[in-house]
């Protein structure tokens, strides 16, 4: 089996705990009580997707022609959301 990267997103929410996202993989997304168990479960999350993914015939994605960058914006007007 051939080793691959992925990049995660984790992103602490206001309840407590940690909430993951595989921008690479979509609808891959997993919870953990801790950055430890959160990354934990994403690399448990990630490798049942692929097997998936697999199982089902699918090309397996890559992120080798995939690039990051962060983007700063100014909010000019501050929305509530119902």
């Amino acid at each position: 089996m051939e080793a691959r990267n992925y990049r995660i997103l984790l992103r602490e929410e206001p309840e407590g705990g940690f909430t993951v996202i595989v921008p690479s993989l979509p609808g891959c997304i997993t919870f953990g009580d801790t950055i430890d168990e959160a990354i934990e479960f994403a690399k448990e999350a990630i490798e049942l997707y692929l097997e998936s993914m697999i199982a089902h015939g699918e090309d397996i994605p890559t992120e080798e022609r995939t690039f990051e960058y962060t983007l700063t914006v100014k909010a000019h007007a501050q929305t509530t959301c119902s």
